[in-house]
């Protein structure tokens, strides 16, 4: 393995993770939340993971996969692989009780209404929402690295995408500790260690595509990336889009992210 693509991958995943920090920082920094903004960028990056899963992704991966296991084979595992991302990430998603689910919308103006609210429950939903984010993170982590090794141009738009989607969850920690604590400090460093699960993803990847980069392990663990992105776009993002604004501005997003992503592998040829 190249010592530059691997440290370019694991900044740019380390870029992405950190992020959380970012929507904490907005929550106890701004005053007004710009749901237009968020649903807009949220749609955007809902396309690029969808379009890049379809249209890169996958295909690379079944390329892979057919040199190593023949074409007929290598094909079933392909979209066996796809699928059984999506069941990883469905399974990590369950694990989350539905009442401390971190994706609930949350905005600035809730640290105005919480002045008076400190509690035991609201530091226990904080942790709980940082924790399911982490966990949430990792298999993020693991995407964007591995798309990262195989190709700087496409890591750098699946980053982009995952930190922005990392922003509203980084608000999702911060106000419930917040509220919980009175305290800005500890709502930033819960926020912050919650996105150090990704870059621990990428850590993980990198020591198995060491020991066992192959067309096999790449390709499975590329249709595993393909399945887990397109599962978080229509399960976390999309809905996340549409609870912060309105219906179109996330399609027109949504589109966006698909025709930058498009432009931006056309670019790469």
């Amino acid at each position: 393995m190249d010592s530059y693509n691997v440290l370019t991958a694991f900044a740019l995943t380390l870029f992405a993770g950190l992020s959380t920090g970012i929507g904490s920082l907005l929550a106890l920094i701004t005053r007004k939340t710009n749901t237009r903004f968020l649903s807009t960028t949220l749609g955007f990056s809902a396309g690029v993971m969808i379009y890049v899963s379809f249209v890169e992704i996958l295909p690379d991966a079944k390329e892979s996969l057919v040199v190593a296991l023949g074409e007929k084979f290598g094909s079933w595992v392909t979209v066996i692989s796809f699928f059984c991302g999506m069941f990883l990430i469905g399974i990590i998603d369950n694990l989350v009780p539905a009442s401390e689910n971190p994706h609930e919308a949350h905005t600035v103006e809730d640290l105005s209404r919480c002045e008076t609210q400190k509690n035991q429950n609201l530091m226990r939903l904080g942790i709980m929402s940082a924790i399911s984010i982490a966990i949430h993170n990792f298999p993020e982590g693991l995407a964007a690295f591995t798309a990262s090794m195989k190709d700087v141009n496409l890591g750098v738009p699946i980053a982009i995408a995952i930190a922005i989607h990392n922003i509203p969850e980084g608000i999702a920690v911060s106000v419930p500790i917040y509220c919980a604590t009175g305290s800005r400090k500890k709502a930033f460093i819960y926020s912050f260690l919650s996105g150090l699960s990704e870059p621990l993803g990428a850590i993980i990847g990198f020591f198995f595509l060491y020991r066992v980069f192959n067309e096999l392990s790449f390709g499975i663990i590329f249709a595993l990336v393909a399945g887990i992105m397109v599962y978080i776009s229509l399960d976390e993002l999309l809905p996340a889009a549409e609870k912060y604004g309105e219906h179109h501005l996330s399609i027109y997003g949504l589109i966006a992210g698909m025709i930058v992503m498009a432009l931006s592998l056309l670019l790469a040829i």
